[in-house]
């Protein structure tokens, strides 16, 4: 179940599928950060925003395999 108050972000870097629903939202709150794909709100990935960054840093380095 949602949090009540819980405000979703949509990434601006965020597509337009057919749905209009092929976005990547954020939201902060007690438990950490929050991640979800807007066609489904139900399923959300939290995390620490040190491990984010991290996981952030090593994308744009290129050092993840494909």
């Amino acid at each position: 179940m949602e949090p009540i108050g819980r405000v979703w972000q949509k990434s601006s870097f965020s597509g337009n599928g057919p749905d209009n629903n092929e976005c990547l939202e954020i939201t902060a709150g007690p438990d950490g950060l929050g991640l979800r794909e807007t066609a489904e709100p139900d399923r959300v990935l939290t995390t620490r925003a040190a491990a984010l960054k991290g996981l952030l840093r090593a994308v744009k380095a290129g050092r993840l395999p494909p």
